[in-house]
């Protein structure tokens, strides 16, 4: 028997409220119309979903399964609505369950019956697997556009910057000099491969799927490829059960998404570095830094902090979706609903980082000095003093050796390789003359490194105007 409280807890709308009500004696818990509905974030969905009713609408018109009056009547409606929802004027029955019965609602309520007859031939599976598809579409293009705004703006970065010298690291210790443009350069080839993954994702994603009705397709003659070309899809999806239970064009945004987050975290880390007092060789301007509650000296940088931050709630919509879809059977199943929320999160998260990002590269400015005085320091001249020895026929298996000793006994000495005498340097190699303070200098280190890929001046000049080459149209 239930609880008088249990009873209470039952809507007392009739049976058919919903669009699926006909089966039903009674009508749903209310904790079952809380937790199954998802109007409270896929109305992000709505635009979509209109452009794809119309779409949807005059192919069942011209296959004369509904009339042309009739499609009219539907297809002004419709973007009656759509305006409304565009400006906020638009009030959605909060007692839908989806964006998708929210439009059918209001639509039924402005032309009455006629209304009824914009569902035929589609299910809400195929609708919502066309309304996410579209809106990942959207969702790519416009995070192309914001990477490439990006790249050129490391480029003029670089392009401002073309002669400053700093260390390159390898495990965070003083390697070898570069050029502060070669390592920008580095970013914008990052960026350059994230888009390409994005690029390579649109092509999967623009696959139309309506027609498939929730499983089987549909009994109607309905025209795929006339929806799919109105929509701007390339084709049609071949097989019905697929095309509503696929999530691999989320998945795959997900994936681009939280590599080119990792990529935005990894700069973000060398922002803060480089902005602290220890390194000083960035500084990052007062207006898009914070300060101290209690420190008043402090500046701290804020937003390529949260960039790094983001990152892991990125990474962490991409293993929640693998983990919902991995043990799914065909075709659809209540699950994929989780489908949603991640992905908008992402695409709203990785679209502001992206924005900050390159505001960050257009305002900061570099420490020449700073820099300069960091590459006189940490012996990073030793591997061209080994090139140099092999120059002179040394292996260089034994002029990596001889050179390792000369740094330990110039570490010994308080010295760095170049203030070294020319006899200390022959006492570990009879071969080295006069000539070799020329591979002692870091500037001069740089304009040996003149081969494709390097970081020799004319080799990053040549590459940025290749990269801005690639990003213009």
């Amino acid at each position: 028997m239930k609880t008088q409280k249990e009873k209470k807890s039952k809507k007392e709308s009739p049976l058919g409220h919903k669009v699926w009500g006909g089966r039903f004696r009674e009508g749903p818990d209310e904790i079952v119309d809380r937790f199954n509905a998802s109007l409270h974030f896929d109305r992000h969905l709505y635009s979509q979903d209109i452009k794809g009713s119309v779409a949807h609408c005059r192919m069942l018109a011209k296959q004369k399964i509904i009339s042309q009056k009739e499609a009219k009547q539907i297809i002004e409606a419709l973007n009656g609505i759509k305006g409304e929802m565009d400006r906020g004027d638009f009030s959605i029955d909060g007692s839908c369950e989806d964006i998708h019965s929210a439009v059918e609602k209001a639509l039924v309520k402005r032309i009455g019956e006629i209304g009824e007859k914009l569902h035929t031939g589609r299910s809400r599976n195929d609708q919502v697997a066309l309304d996410v598809r579209m809106y990942v579409r959207e969702a790519i293009d416009r995070t192309i556009t914001l990477i490439k705004g990006m790249q050129m703006a490391l480029i003029d970065l670089a392009g401002k910057n073309l002669d400053l010298v700093l260390p390159g690291y390898t495990h965070l210790q003083r390697a070898q000099p570069v050029l502060l443009s070669h390592h920008l350069l580095a970013y914008v080839e990052m960026l350059k491969r994230d888009r390409q993954r994005f690029q390579e994702t649109h092509k999967r994603v623009n696959i139309m799927p309506l027609g498939s009705a929730a499983l089987a397709g549909s009994t109607f003659d309905l025209d795929r490829d006339m929806v799919a070309g109105e929509l701007g899809f390339d084709d049609i999806s071949k097989n019905s059960m697929d095309a509503v239970s696929d999530r691999d064009f989320v998945l795959e945004f997900l994936f681009a998404a939280a590599t080119l987050m990792m990529h935005l975290s990894r700069m973000s880390e060398e922002m803060v570095i480089w902005s602290s007092q220890e390194f000083r060789f960035v500084k990052l301007p007062d207006a898009l830094c914070t300060g101290s509650s209690i420190m008043p000296q402090k500046k701290n940088p804020d937003l390529p902090e949260l960039v790094r931050g983001k990152t892991g709630r990125v990474y962490g919509h991409l293993m929640a979706l693998l983990i919902t879809m991995k043990g799914l059977p065909l075709t659809y199943n209540k699950d994929m609903q989780e489908d949603k929320e991640g992905l908008f999160d992402t695409v709203d998260t990785v679209e502001l980082c992206l924005t900050v990002m390159t505001r960050l590269f257009e305002e900061i400015t570099f420490n020449g000095e700073r820099m300069k005085e960091a590459v006189k320091r940490g012996y990073l001249p030793a591997t061209d003093l080994a090139d140099y020895l092999v120059g002179k026929g040394v292996t260089f298996r034994q002029a990596h050796e001889t050179v390792g000793k000369i740094v330990l006994y110039a570490m010994d000495k308080k010295k760095e390789l170049d203030q070294l005498g020319l006899d200390e340097m022959k006492a570990f190699a009879k071969q080295i003359d006069k000539d070799v303070f020329e591979w002692l200098d870091p500037e001069l280190c740089i304009k040996r490194r003149e081969l494709p890929g390097g970081t020799g001046p004319e080799a990053v000049r040549k590459r940025l105007d290749e990269a801005k080459g690639e990003i213009e149209p």
